[in-house]
């Protein structure tokens, strides 16, 4: 590919991210078409690849995604991993804690979820809502009994956050797990385009929630949020991709790039087969060849 969305797009530790600088609706030159074309050749190579991860068995791929509402990461899931054994790749989608969980420390349900060697790994939302929507609505840190009141939230508890979230993955990181960050980029006009999408066009009704639009007011505490994330949080072992996202084709093949690129980053080798073993092959193959 004749493009580098991996340079485009890194947030670079301490680089002092500014969502407002970052274009939503940026596509670069390429253009709907050719997107498509290359996103399935792109397709057929993360295939190889995770064939490659798999057979390898000595890492993993972790992939974060996280959006506003209507950004596109479901549709992004769909078409990015089409293709691939879904042996191998594993989607988990983080709802709202239960109450079990609620029981543990705010990473402890993400722990489950990780990926073993040799597979690939993909939250639909993360460990991140802890410092995104639990920043925006504090209250409901309440709900892990260990605070009382909102007024506990302060500058250091949030730090604590960030801090306990770098541990996390560098922990992930020191042991085989490598990490892709992605925000999908959209602005709230677009937003505002899909959820109308969504109530207009009836078998997109059901994707339409209220809260939706209740959370939509929050608009301006979110990015604070995002980008305080993104800037605390974005390390050379755990990077932050921000993509614009206005445009899905574009989004798609964006991500699949730099997806590709970390994996090729992990120098994976299929198993290699000793001297008896490839003579065992031989007598096998012999044997099958003159089989009546």
């Amino acid at each position: 590919m004749d493009y580098n969305f991996s340079d485009d797009f890194l947030i670079k530790e301490n680089s002092k991210f500014e969502i407002k600088k970052h274009n939503t609706s940026y596509k670069g030159k390429i253009n709907k078409d050719e997107a498509k074309r290359l996103l399935e050749i792109e397709k057929e190579k993360l295939r190889l690849l995770q064939e490659k991860l798999y057979a390898d068995g000595s890492q993993s791929l972790l992939i974060v995604l996280q959006a506003m509402d209507a950004a596109g990461k479901d549709s992004l899931i769909e078409h990015v991993f089409g293709g691939v054994n879904p042996q191998g790749c594993e989607v988990t989608s983080f709802k709202g804690p239960s109450t079990k969980e609620y029981s543990h420390d705010f990473i402890w349900r993400h722990y489950l979820a990780l990926p073993a060697k040799g597979k690939i790994g993909i939250f639909n939302r993360s460990h991140y809502e802890s410092v995104l929507v639990c920043k925006v609505h504090p209250e409901y840190n309440l709900s892990e009994k260990v605070w009382t009141d909102v007024t506990q939230f302060d500058k250091k508890f949030w730090e604590n956050r960030y801090e306990s979230i770098q541990n996390f993955e560098k922990h992930l990181a020191n042991n085989g797990t490598k990490i892709v960050k992605i925000f999908l980029n959209v602005s709230k006009e677009e937003q505002k385009q899909r959820f109308l999408d969504r109530i207009n066009e009836d078998d997109k009704n059901w994707k339409f929630s209220s809260a939706d639009v209740t959370e939509r007011g929050f608009w301006n505490d979110y990015m604070e949020a995002y980008e305080s994330a993104i800037n605390k949080t974005s390390t050379e072992y755990a990077p932050w991709y921000v993509i614009p996202a206005d445009q899905k084709w574009f989004s798609r093949v964006a991500a699949i790039q730099i997806i590709i690129d970390k994996l090729e980053e992990m120098n994976l080798q299929y198993p290699t087969v000793s001297a008896k073993e490839k003579s065992a092959l031989e007598d096998s193959k012999i044997k099958l060849e003159n089989e009546k």
